[in-house]
């Protein structure tokens, strides 16, 4: 088994309101969107941004967009109050899609 990391099979749009971000990769071929549903869980995005997310904020939810071979994510609480609010040096969404890029995915 290998392993490659996301970057390679889709890129992310982002998009913010408030503190909450939504974060969406789209598969650059169409045969890799169901590894990216396979392996690209709630849970799994949950687990990367765990630092960061809010204690208490409402729980990362998956939509599958399978006409574009996309999911997007929704990250509730992750931006600390926003662009305009957080201490944060750098609170945009674009920059969590940017670090989610980097993440492993094994292929058979």
């Amino acid at each position: 088994m290998r392993t490659v990391k996301l970057r390679t099979l889709a890129h992310s749009r982002t998009g913010d309101k408030g503190d909450t971000s939504n974060i969406s990769f789209i598969a650059y071929r169409v045969e890799d969107y169901p590894l990216l549903c396979e392996q690209l869980t709630a849970e799994r995005v949950a687990a990367y941004f765990a630092p960061l997310l809010e204690p208490g904020a409402a729980p990362v939810r998956r939509y599958e967009l399978p006409n574009v071979q996309a999911l997007n994510f929704v990250l509730p609480g992750i931006l600390r109050g926003g662009v305009t609010r957080s201490l944060a040096l750098d609170a945009h969404g674009k920059c969590l899609g940017s670090a989610l890029l980097e993440l492993e995915l094994s292929l058979l």
